[in-house]
């Protein structure tokens, strides 16, 4: 086999095309590999770390209590209204895009803050007509 070069993917020679996701794979399939025998000892591999190791981004917990910004703000915003309306501006500044998990709790705070200021505007026009 000398001077004959192994059959390769196209992932394999251009990594920066693959999605991040793939990317990811990829690398951690390479650092898997790297310890490899190739002096005859077919099927002897080398670990060169634990599969535990590889923490993504998503693995970490949420802040608040594990439960997240958007969660929290909503659930505290039955004592505090005011929350609801910071989850809502986290919403529409797309606080999300940092850890898309937050998401939901956002938009639930969104609603909320929306629900109530209808209430209030209802409540004080009905004060100020009777």
């Amino acid at each position: 086999m000398n001077g004959v070069e192994i059959v390769k993917s196209v992932s394999d020679k251009h990594i920066d095309l693959l999605r991040p996701a793939a990317r990811f794979y990829a690398a951690s399939k390479e650092l898997l590999m790297v310890g490899q025998a190739t002096d005859g000892e077919k099927g002897k591999y080398t670990l060169v770390r634990d599969p535990e190791d590889f923490q993504g981004i998503y693995d970490k917990p949420l802040p608040c209590f594990g439960c997240g910004i958007g969660w929290f703000s909503f659930l505290l915003g039955f004592l505090f209204p005011l929350m609801w309306y910071y989850g809502t501006f986290l919403y529409f500044g797309n606080y999300y895009r940092k850890d898309p998990r937050e998401r939901a709790g956002l938009a639930a705070a969104a609603i909320a803050a929306m629900a109530f200021s209808v209430v209030l505007l209802v409540i004080v026009a009905y004060c100020s007509l009777f």
